[in-house]
């Protein structure tokens, strides 16, 4: 039996790929390098190709005997979410169902989905738990929401179980030194500024010192790559005992401002970043910080890197080394 992973050669999608492989799981990658690489493919059978070609879906789920899935495929801009949310909508919904109904054509009953804590919006007090009503304030957030609603009802439906993985703002680089956050033009702001502290950008921007917050800049809440990663096959294991389908934050239940980060960026590095301010973007929550218990009670996730200074120069040692 063989696990297909979509997005398996992109920044969190390859570090799930890299702790399956140590497992010496038997790995599917599908990923049409779009933003991952090849090089972030360290085990399993890469193959490139588009999860719109339902004729490659029907190929690989027959050759491989596809047992579980885990998807990260789509897109994650929010800003240009708000631009393009047709694009979207596409990458991330309507794909989404193509690959269940290829799911449930060849029996595949175990589903892992890459969601995300902007399907929360801008949640009371900014924190949220999984309880909290969603209220996604982008269209990013209202596509991964829409897919959480189609994995609810076909597993109503049918002999079916997901969960659902609810990220907050992941960060970092893999323990080993042999993979990291690799994304050309990424817009994650420890990616950014780490881009800056390896000569690769002259600067950047903060976007918005006017929210009402402590420093007056958005604050969220930092998980590290490799404790998410972790999350995912705790989630697989529990669906090889477990029907029941959940959805999960993934956060650490604390948060940091944009400022906060960027200092502790200076400080690892003892240089002043080049930094200017910029107006608000569009889609960006004040704060958004995770209450996470459920997931360490239901899947026995223990986070082992929750540690600002070590996440941020996990990105900058990555970065560093990354041509």
């Amino acid at each position: 039996m063989s696990i297909l992973v979509t997005g398996g050669a992109g920044y969190i999608g390859s570090h799930v790929v890299s702790l399956l492989g140590a497992e010496a799981k038997d790995i599917i990658i599908l990923d049409n390098l779009s933003t991952g690489r090849r090089e972030n493919v360290l085990f399993g059978k890469l193959i490139v190709g588009e999860l719109n070609d339902q004729k490659l879906l029907d190929t690989i789920f027959t050759d491989h005997n596809i047992e579980a899935v885990l998807h990260f495929a789509g897109s994650i801009v929010v800003p240009e979410s708000v631009t393009n949310p047709a694009l979207y909508y596409h990458n991330n919904t309507e794909l989404s169902l193509k690959l269940l109904k290829t799911c449930l054509k060849f029996k595949t009953k175990k589903f892992i989905f890459s969601s995300t804590a902007a399907v929360y919006g801008m949640p009371e007090g900014g924190v949220a738990s999984e309880e909290t009503f969603p209220s996604p304030i982008n269209p990013y957030g209202r596509s991964k929401l829409m897919t959480e609603w189609m994995l609810q009802d076909v597993s109503s439906a049918h002999e079916f179980s997901y969960v659902a993985l609810r990220y907050f703002n992941v960060a970092g680089a893999s323990s080993t030194g042999k993979i990291g956050q690799s994304t050309p033009k990424a817009t994650h702001l420890l990616k950014t500024a780490a881009e800056v502290v390896a000569g690769k950008r002259t600067g950047m921007s903060i976007f918005g010192d006017d929210y009402p917050t402590p420093d007056g800049t958005c604050i969220r809440d930092y998980i590290h790559v490799d404790d998410l990663a972790q999350a995912h096959l705790d989630a697989l294991n529990y669906l090889d005992t477990n029907i029941k389908s959940q959805i999960l934050n993934c956060g650490y239940g604390h948060g940091f401002s944009v400022k906060e980060v960027l200092n502790t960026v200076e400080a690892i590095t003892g240089e002043k970043l080049a930094v200017e301010m910029a107006p608000r973007r569009e889609g960006d929550a004040v704060t958004l910080i995770s209450k996470a218990e459920k997931i360490k009670n239901i899947l026995g996730w223990t986070p082992k890197y929750d540690d600002l200074s070590y996440i941020v120069k996990s990105a900058i040692d990555w970065e560093k080394k990354l041509k």
